[in-house]
């Protein structure tokens, strides 16, 4: 499936992610996937995953704000998606600051993501090398992080996600990457863990690789759209949501690259 078929599919199908994201991002993340066209549900109760996981139709886990009984959750949500084939999502926010934060995602790594998301410093620490990270933001360029995707996408069979200026995704075989966008958005908090949120979005209508392109490629197309309508980083969250709603399938296939 393209990018462009699966935003119209996903549109029609309304699906149900399950978020499991950080306090900084709960908020951003349901209204990123409502306006793009998804139905989010930020459950994350250990009680309740066994009941809830099954029915969704993608789940989601952003380590951002991690604590004792999230990561209880995080790991018992993502055995369950496994063992009802619910697709899923990681995205391993500053995951080399902490060796209880190291840990946790590499136990949750081990539980094979569908898609694995993150910016450069982030995938190239999940290797086992020393990134340039701060926190939260890279410090590595995405080309910096290409082989150290390909890498993690064989050992894990999955499909990675490198986002920046020009994201880029691989399965370890094929890759793409994806321009457009603004400088404004790494200035609004969350975003990127919103993005990872509509991911589940993407990938519980299609295969994994495409489902990572379509979700770069509309957040890039969203983006350079908002930034034309904004004046800081205020208004251009506004305008991002309305243009996340507003852009249409055949736009997307212009940010992306082979």
């Amino acid at each position: 499936m393209t990018p462009q078929n699966l935003l119209t599919t996903m549109r029609e199908k309304n699906p149900l992610v399950q978020c499991i994201t950080n306090y900084v991002a709960m908020n951003v993340a349901a209204n990123v996937v409502l306006a793009a066209g998804a139905s989010p549900a930020m459950v994350h109760a250990p009680e309740e995953v066994a009941d809830f996981t099954p029915v969704c139709s993608a789940l989601t886990v952003n380590i951002g704000t991690l604590s004792e009984p999230w990561a209880k959750a995080m790991m018992a949500s993502a055995r369950v998606a496994r063992a009802n084939n619910v697709p899923w999502v990681l995205d391993p926010v500053a995951h080399f600051i902490s060796r209880y934060r190291k840990g946790v995602a590499q136990e949750l790594m081990a539980l094979r993501p569908t898609i694995l998301r993150g910016n450069a410093s982030e995938i190239i620490a999940m290797t086992g090398q020393i990134g340039a990270g701060k926190g939260a933001d890279s410090g590595d360029t995405v080309s910096a992080a290409e082989n150290a995707a390909c890498t993690l996408a064989r050992q894990y069979e999955t499909v990675v996600a490198v986002t920046g200026p020009v994201d880029f995704v691989t399965d370890g075989v094929q890759s793409a990457k994806v321009t457009g966008g603004s400088d404004l958005m790494p200035k609004v908090t969350a975003l990127g863990c919103a993005q990872t949120a509509l991911m589940g979005a993407y990938v519980s209508i299609g295969p994994a690789f495409e489902a990572a392109l379509a979700t770069l490629a509309h957040f890039k197309a969203a983006g350079t759209k908002a930034a034309g309508r904004a004046n800081g980083p205020g208004t251009f969250q506004m305008h991002f949501l309305d243009a996340l709603a507003t852009t249409q399938p055949d736009e997307l296939s212009s940010v992306v690259t082979s």
